[in-house]
């Protein structure tokens, strides 16, 4: 391959078959990627045959902007039956991925902010401005922590957030920018107390009864976003009953129309996040798409067909009384 006797080569002659400079081959000996096979009596590099294929194979790595240490690891495996090609691939492909929803993330910004009325422009670049890109949903994880149950099982805290918590989409409209934006700034805004508000079920069900409780809502909001994809009217059925159930199992209870009628009172009177939901359904739902249910959306037609149960059965009850008495 080389024009030498001795089947060896210079590192000028290296260079020009490789198409490289001689700075770049001198560059990779040094950094031990290039081994030289000698040197000759003037002091100069000798590079044996393999060199060649050697240094294209690390031209390539370099293009796909493998970093030299995972170019080192490739090297050393070459002829092993190592993972080390396979593994810095797949770490490049999610570096990668991360920067293309942040590029997308920053286009749909540009374009809120090109798109929107002078006047809210102010406003917009400082909702913009507090968040990351792209976007962090650890604010919103800290902000349900401090809203459930203390001392609630760590396996529910982690069930619960990954519905409570909406995930950024990767190729985000400006609406959803807004969105994601203005759910962050909610969640940072300080409280009106001391604390966040609690429904009364997080301060009488305790950290077991906690964990049952929400293990049930869990099944019975998922009941309810089948109807809510129906576009059913709130009523009495499967999902209401598991709702229910969710409470009578945390409260070590029984299911009777004076516990409905009672529950029916406490929910409604229950500190509500209605805002929260909204911006999460926006965040999660594409322009011009369907809004897809929240545990928000879903908690709330469980509660109106709860409502209209413990309605109708009042209405019932002075009837029933009557037609005994006759």
């Amino acid at each position: 391959m080389f024009t030498s006797h001795d089947g060896l080569c210079g590192i000028g002659e290296l260079a020009e078959k490789a198409g490289v400079t001689v700075k770049t081959v001198r560059f990779y000996s040094d950094r031990g990627l290039l081994p030289e096979a000698s040197r000759s009596v003037g002091g100069h590099r000798r590079y044996g045959p393999d060199a060649l294929d050697r240094l294209r194979l690390i031209r390539s790595l370099r293009t796909l902007d493998l970093p030299l240490p995972e170019v080192h690891r490739i090297l050393d495996e070459e002829n092993e039956a190592g993972g080390a090609l396979e593994d810095a691939v797949a770490r490049q492909l999610r570096g990668l991925g991360s920067q293309l929803q942040a590029l997308r993330w920053r286009e749909a910004a540009l374009r809120l902010i090109q798109e929107c009325p002078p006047g809210e422009r102010a406003d917009r670049l400082s909702l913009i401005g507090a968040m990351t890109v792209p976007p962090s949903t650890a604010p919103l994880a800290r902000f349900w922590r401090g809203w459930l149950p203390p001392r609630m099982p760590a396996r529910s805290t982690g069930a619960f957030l990954e519905v409570a918590v909406p995930q950024p989409p990767d190729d985000p409209a400006p609406a959803q920018v807004l969105a994601f934006a203005r759910l962050s700034a909610f969640v940072l805004q300080p409280c009106t107390g001391a604390e966040q508000p609690q429904p009364e079920a997080h301060r009488t069900a305790g950290a077991r009864g906690s964990a049952v409780l929400y293990a049930g809502l869990a099944e019975a909001y998922e009941l309810a976003g089948a109807q809510l994809r129906r576009n059913r009217e709130p009523y009495p059925g499967e999902a209401l009953d598991s709702f229910v159930a969710a409470y009578v199992s945390a409260y070590s209870t029984r299911d009777t129309p004076d516990f409905r009628r009672l529950l029916a009172e406490q929910l409604a009177i229950d500190p509500r996040i209605d805002r929260y939901w909204e911006l999460a359904a926006e965040v999660i739902t594409p322009p011009g798409g369907r809004v897809e249910p929240t545990p928000g959306s879903a908690h709330d037609w469980l509660l109106a067909a709860l409502d209209a149960q413990t309605a109708t059965a009042q209405a019932q009850t002075p009837l029933l009384r009557a037609d005994m008495s006759r």
